[in-house]
């Protein structure tokens, strides 16, 4: 069933509508009737948490829009610039908080890459180092919450989106910490030109300087606290975060940096709402695909087999993130998250897998698919802004494809990191 689902998505047809088709008429050949799929179909996007979506990528486009995180990088450039491998170590310090604004990877990767890339370049770092930490860095947009993946994974499998935000606090800070280490060991200083046209190591940054970088900066810093904050000491839960965050993001952007337009906010609005559609209508067609596996028993004998055949929960996790990191090479994240969940919670629940640290492993796995080349959107915004060969964009992250394999791994072997900040309270929706 997975090959025939994959085979009608690569013909062409929209991942909603082939998962909504091929789940209808295999439901229609099993019962002979749907008299229930308007039930089905209004149950589905009935749910309150769903508000969740558009509420964040409103947040994201009202920031991005009124021009707030125009000058991460350049306060990361300036506070980092003498250092070895500052330029990365900056790069990936921008993305990580452009990732706590966004929570996508695509936006991640094109706002800092086409501030940072020129820059890195300009200041002595090999293009494809340049092209790899932009690139990756990029991936930390899903794992740092907020996250539309970790919204779509909560909903699926009934988890608190608080909860599975609050475990992607620490894989990300381990993951952007690993990054870093990374570009420190492989690059050296930044260089800059002197009068005599001789390249000399850059110079640490004035303190007055420093400081007048971070106050331009400053209240693009201030949102990731207020939502993450809000949601950790109870003052709203996950889903009035979303719109606290964009209420406080207009606020910011529309009477503080008085940036965002009328024309802007409207064009935010309209994205926002356009993008979420498309994710409503895809949460269908994956209920369909979940509900016809149910009728046929699929997850059930997939318990029954996984019992029988005895690998226990690591033998488990390391089989389904091989599947995984399979599917994201051909598939894209909320197909992977949708076409393979519905399947296996019943095993999560027999082999006492917590679906929250489950769901932080998935996520930083679907990381891995956003440059893993054939279907690497990652890898595409690269190419977008550089113009350079795409097998040099390829070449390029192939160390981040093997640091990211080693954070799977480490969650997998200490669960703790994404566990202990959400087991420090209680969340609700």
């Amino acid at each position: 069933m997975l090959a025939a689902l994959i085979a009608l998505l690569y013909l062409g047809m929209p991942m909603f509508a082939g998962m909504f088709l091929f789940s209808l008429g295999v439901l229609y050949a099993v019962e002979g009737h749907v008299a229930t799929l308007g039930e089905f179909v209004f149950g589905k996007l009935n749910v309150y948490l769903l508000i969740a979506i558009p509420l964040f990528m409103l947040m994201a486009h009202v920031m991005v829009r009124g021009r707030v995180v125009d000058d991460l990088f350049g306060t990361t450039h300036t506070l980092l610039r003498h250092v070895r491998g500052g330029l990365g170590v900056a790069t990936v310090l921008a993305c990580t908080v452009f990732a706590a604004i966004s929570g996508s990877s695509v936006a991640t990767a094109l706002t800092i890459g086409k501030v940072a890339i020129p820059q890195m370049l300009r200041y002595g770092m090999s293009r494809q180092g340049a092209f790899g930490v932009v690139a990756a860095g990029g991936t930390l947009g899903i794992l740092i919450p907020p996250s539309a993946p970790m919204v779509l994974y909560a909903l699926v499998t009934e988890s608190s989106v608080g909860a599975l935000f609050m475990a992607g606090v620490g894989p990300g800070i381990m993951m952007a910490a690993i990054f870093a280490a990374y570009c420190m060991a492989t690059e050296g200083r930044p260089m800059a030109l002197a009068a005599d046209g001789q390249a000399v190591p850059v110079a640490r940054a004035p303190v007055p300087e420093m400081l007048g970088a971070i106050r331009r900066s400053f209240w693009a810093l201030t949102l990731p606290p207020f939502v993450l904050g809000g949601m950790y000491f109870g003052i709203f839960t996950a889903t009035e975060a979303a719109a606290a965050g964009a209420l406080y993001a207009m606020v910011i952007a529309g009477l503080i940096y008085r940036q965002l337009r009328a024309a802007d906010f409207w064009e935010g609005v309209n994205e926002a709402t356009r993008t979420s559609a498309m994710l409503f209508m895809v949460i269908i067609g994956a209920g369909m695909f979940g509900h016809m596996l149910t009728k046929l028993r699929v997850p059930q004998e997939l318990v029954e087999m996984v019992v029988a055949w005895n690998i226990g929960r690591t033998g488990f996790l390391v089989a389904m993130m091989a599947l995984v990191f399979v599917l994201g090479l051909i598939l894209e994240s909320f197909s992977i998250i949708l076409i393979t969940t519905p399947v296996i919670i019943p095993v999560l629940d027999t082999l006492g897998i917590d679906k929250v640290w489950y769901g932080v492993m998935l996520t930083l796995n679907l990381e891995l698919a956003l440059i893993s080349p054939p279907v690497a959107m990652n890898l595409v915004v690269i190419k977008a802004i550089t113009g350079a060969p795409l097998a040099e964009v390829n070449r390029s992250i192939i160390p981040y494809m093997l640091l990211l394999s080693l954070g799977i791994a480490i969650l997998i072997a200490v669960p703790e990191i994404a566990l202990w900040l959400p087991r420090t309270m209680e969340f609700s929706t």
